[in-house]
This record gives structure tokens, C-alpha cells and sequence, in this order.
């Protein structure tokens, strides 16, 4: 059976032990540099605007506010970690948190069961690129473009271009309305959702399976993954995270409206791909994206105080995305001439995730 190689950048313990403190402190910059900048950033606008920044009510607007990028980001990591895309992060919360307040406005369907439908209708999107990415064999970014589109489309044709409004029962509301220990709700489904995450991906057998077929989907083959199997199901894992993110959208908005929802799609997509640049650097992980997305928060934040217009958010998140995409370039190249690479065994295939997804 052939091996899988683990090229991941992350200094084992061997490599660390003979290092002096000061080697170690520098091996380190490139795994910790986003987390190390994320706190210089905090303490560079909390000294420029002592009075707006470090105060708890901009901590929990950031919270509150980026929650649902956060939950997009989580949902947009688990298929890059197969060396995939899914674009409908973006598209479909346009359409899940319109059929989240149509359900319960316009047809009277009770809220949990109307979030039981969004969500079933998230997991059937996330099947349907599933099978069109591993079964059809179409380009990921395609099939997910493809998708969203439709999507999109459809949530056009369902509002008729119109705002949905209505009374949502105050329960619904609460969804994104409540606050456990001063931390607003939203902030702390993205914490959980996070932690298991993070427990699925680097602690159980199946997240090592996932990261082997983004590494060497071959090869992953070659070792008894089903890499059939897996494609699709992090397709349907990224859906159902979407579509729970529509309906936190949907609770936030209290309206179901076409023109929101697309914004979301660009620092998402941002977030996942800074978090392959730190952590575990050239390899996709939960940890760096909560991290990515974090960044992103504090330096929107800190320039929107500072003045900055409206338009310093899409540029903000556009400059980002292009300089995460050139770091997750650099490591990916940094990680193929890395030596000496590190062998699993087959039975607990591990290996870095393509931090530039493609089929």
C-alpha cells in the first residue's frame, strides 16, 4: 500500500528540540504571524481610539456582526480541506434566510419546523454539488457557481423582487437576539460549531481521511478512503452550515430580501483562505480561519472608526483576499520542496489540504 505524505509546515518536536530559543521564536513566526498580528492590530487601534475601541460594546459588534461571515467560513473550510470550493456559502444564504421568513410569514409554518426545512433543503443543495463535483466530475468552482446561480435565481422568482415582511415570533428572534454571560448568541454557535469541528478534523479518523484526499486523492484511494463518499459529504456539511447561517441571517434581518446575502460570499471566502496561511500554515484549518476572520473583524472595525468610507470594506476584503490567495501560493510551494517530509501510515493517513482548491 503506498504511504501519504504529511508536508504540513508545523515544526514537530524533533525539529524544535535542538533549536535555540531564539531559532524556535522564529520557526514559529510563519504558524502564530496572524494570530501575533490580530493582537498588534487590537492594541494599535485600542491606543489610537482609547475611547470607541477597547470598550466591550465594540467587542460585542464584532461578535455579533461577523458571526454569520464566521459560520460561512467554517462551512467554505470543510471542502477546502478536500481541495475543493463551494461557492454557494455565498449564494445560498440569499435564498435560505428568504425561505426561512416565507415559510413562517407567508405559509404560518411553525419556526423549528421551518428551520428543519431550510435545513434539509441545504443538505440537498450540498448532495447535488456533491454529485456534480465527484460523480458528474465538473470543476468545483463550476458546479458551485452553476448552483449558486440557480439559487440565487430562485430567490429572485420567490420574493418577486420584493421585500418579505412580516411578524416573526419573538422565540425566532431570539436566535440571534440572545445573550449568554454578556456574549451574544451568534458568537457562541460559532464557537461550538468550531470546537467540533476542529474535533472531527484533528482528532477523528475521518477528518485525517478528508485532509489525504485534498493532499493526494490517489493515493487516499490507494489506501481504502472513499473518496466518493467524502467529497460529497463535506459538500452536505457545508450546506447545512449555510443554510443554519441563513437562518441566524433571518432572525438578525427580521426581513427576506434578494439584494443581502452576496456580500457574505467575499470575506468568507477571505477567512478560509487566511486561515491556511496560519496555525498549520499550508494547510486549510478551523483554527486559522476563526483567526482569518477575526483579523478581518478588528481591521474593518478599526478603519470604519477611524472614518474610513463606505467602500473600505469591499476593498478592505478584496486586498485580503488577494494577498491570503499569494500566502497560501507560497506555502503550498514552501510545503512541496519542504524536507524531510513526515510519513503516516496508511491507517491514519494525514496530509495537507491543497489550500487552493480546484475540482
Amino acid at each position: 500500500m503506498q504511504s501519504i505524505k504529511s508536508n504540513a509546515l508545523e515544526p514537530t518536536r524533533s525539529e524544535m528540540a535542538g533549536l535555540s530559543t531564539g531559532q524556535r521564536i522564529i520557526r514559529l513566526l510563519p504558524v502564530y504571524g496572524l494570530p501575533i498580528l490580530t493582537v498588534a492590530l487590537i492594541i494599535f487601534f485600542s491606543l489610537l481610539l482609547p475611547q470607541t475601541f477597547p470598550t466591550y460594546l465594540n467587542f460585542r459588534s464584532i461578535l455579533a456582526d461577523k458571526a454569520i461571515v464566521a459560520l460561512l467560513s467554517l462551512a467554505a473550510t470543510i471542502p477546502m480541506m478536500a481541495g475543493r470550493i463551494d461557492l454557494t456559502v455565498g449564494f445560498g444564504i440569499v435564498m435560505w434566510h428568504i425561505l426561512a421568513i416565507g415559510l413562517i410569514v407567508k405559509f404560518g409554518v411553525p419556526w423549528p419546523l421551518a428551520i428543519l426545512i431550510v435545513l434539509a433543503a441545504a443538505a440537498l443543495v450540498g448532495l447535488f454539488n456533491g454529485i456534480l463535483v465527484e460523480v458528474a466530475q465538473i470543476d468545483s468552482f463550476i458546479a458551485t457557481l452553476g448552483t449558486g446561480t440557480i439559487l440565487y435565481a430562485l430567490a429572485l422568482w420567490f420574493t418577486d423582487g420584493r421585500q418579505i415582511i412580516g411578524p416573526l415570533p419573538p422565540a425566532f428572534i431570539a436566535l440571534n437576539t440572545t445573550t449568554i454571560l454578556g456574549i451574544p448568541i451568534p458568537a457562541i454557535y460559532v464557537v461550538v460549531l468550531a470546537v467540533i469541528l476542529w474535533i472531527m478534523s484533528d482528532r477523528l479518523p475521518i477528518g485525517r481521511h478528508v485532509y489525504a484526499i485534498g493532499a493526494n486523492e490517489k493515493a487516499a484511494a490507494l489506501n481504502g478512503i472513499p473518496v466518493r463518499s467524502y467529497v460529497i459529504g463535506v459538500f452536505i456539511v457545508s450546506g447545512l452550515i449555510a443554510g443554519f447561517a441563513g437562518c441566524i441571517l433571518a432572525a438578525k434581518l427580521r426581513i427576506g430580501q434578494a439584494n443581502v446575502g452576496l456580500d457574505y460570499l467575499l470575506p468568507a471566502l477571505v477567512g478560509a483562505f487566511l486561515g491556511s496561511t496560519t496555525i498549520k500554515p499550508g494547510r486549510v484549518n478551523v483554527w486559522g480561519t476563526m483567526f482569518g476572520v477575526l483579523i478581518l473583524a478588528v481591521g474593518i472595525s478599526g478603519i470604519q472608526q477611524l472614518g474610513g468610507a463606505f467602500f473600505v470594506e469591499p476593498l478592505f476584503n478584496g486586498t485580503t483576499l488577494v494577498i491570503s490567495i499569494a500566502l497560501a501560493a507560497f506555502a503550498q510551494r514552501r510545503r512541496a520542496i519542504a524536507k524531510p517530509n513526515r510519513t503516516v501510515e496508511p491507517a491514519q493517513p494525514s496530509a495537507s489540504a491543497n489550500p487552493l482548491p480546484g475540482r
